[in-house]
């Protein structure tokens, strides 16, 4: 990740102050010029997808990684972003250990980990020399490397850009809305009421944004025996669909609680996706198909550079916003 700055003279002090620290002028140029980056990244992603929830362990992260799996499988051209920064599980899902190479770093770009031909990946573990080391960190440091995530990262031309948020509605889903003005939100939740008093929030956060809600899906609705193969509602059910109903969004689908998606996720072989026949891969197909209809490929907007940073998100004409 880049963090130069080139204003900086031989003698180690910038123009407006001492020691190095950049001046506020030399700040506002280098925001700037993100900006730029930023815009000239979305420019070439034509869906941008947040994936989120108010409660946490409703298996948020596993509809994020099956879903750019599933999207990936069919074709599209997907990226996934992990921006729980705390607590990131995309690469222990997929299996995946490697570590940042600063060698592979060209002109301040930043390669993505690939799984398979359609899938480029980014989190903050990829960063990490050791992955047990925890993120101590505020916001500011947070939203910057959410910045720093789109603008430069090696993304290329996507399809589909899916954004693994942790629970809730703090400096990060925050930070994501308001960086990627077009996000569309999937809220996860499970049927019990305390996941569904939180998830309302998720909605009404998406409202107060104007975020468009592609839809909601109900994870561990009922539970999958593993020897006979019933289905038991210990956790109730339809609870999801009734709060969809009740906001007016599309409901996805839902999920039975399964163990061999559970054991699938801890082994790095993602099971939704893998294409059994179980009720809950089976499930997570019809969420998929449900997923495309509701959220069609567009051309992606381009935003004017000259606007980039504009508080319109570059609707406006250059100049306009002052």
């Amino acid at each position: 990740m880049s963090s130069s700055c080139s204003s900086c003279d031989s003698g180690g002090q910038d123009s407006g102050g001492q020691g190095g620290t950049p001046s506020s002028m030399d700040m506002n140029a280098m925001m700037a010029q993100q900006d730029m980056a930023i815009a000239g990244s979305l420019g070439k992603i034509k869906k941008k997808i947040l994936v989120m929830s108010g409660k946490g362990g409703v298996g948020k992260s596993t509809v994020s990684v099956n879903l750019a799996l599933g999207l990936a499988k069919k074709g599209f051209k997907v990226g996934l972003m992990d921006v729980d920064i705390h607590g990131p599980d995309v690469c222990h899902m997929l299996g995946l250990s490697d570590k940042l190479d600063l060698d592979t770093i060209r002109d301040g770009v930043v390669p993505p980990m690939n799984y398979g031909d359609n899938l480029k990946i980014i989190s903050i573990d990829y960063m990490m020399q050791n992955r047990d080391d925890p993120i101590i960190w505020r916001g500011p440091l947070k939203i910057q490397t959410i910045r720093q995530f789109i603008a430069d990262i090696g993304w290329g031309d996507l399809d589909y850009l899916i954004i693994d948020s942790p629970p809730g509605t703090g400096d990060e889903p925050l930070s994501v809305a308001q960086t990627i003005k077009d996000t569309i939100a999937v809220v996860v939740t499970t049927p019990q009421e305390v996941a569904l008093a939180d998830v309302r929030k998720s909605i009404n956060f998406c409202k107060q944004l104007k975020m468009q809600v592609a839809g909601l899906v109900e994870n561990m609705s009922g539970f999958v025996c593993p020897h006979c193969g019933e289905t038991v509602d210990i956790f109730t059910t339809g609870g999801g669909e009734r709060t969809a109903k009740d906001f007016d969004i599309r409901f996805l689908g839902k999920i039975p609680l399964d163990t061999r998606v559970v054991m699938a996720g801890d082994n790095g072989k993602p099971y939704l996706t893998s294409g059994d026949e179980s009720p809950a891969c089976l499930a997570f197909s019809g969420i998929l198909e449900n997923f495309v209809k509701n959220v069609p490929l567009t051309q992606a907007s381009q935003v004017s550079l000259d606007t980039a940073g504009c508080d319109c998100g570059g609707t406006c004409k250059p100049g306009a916003c002052g």
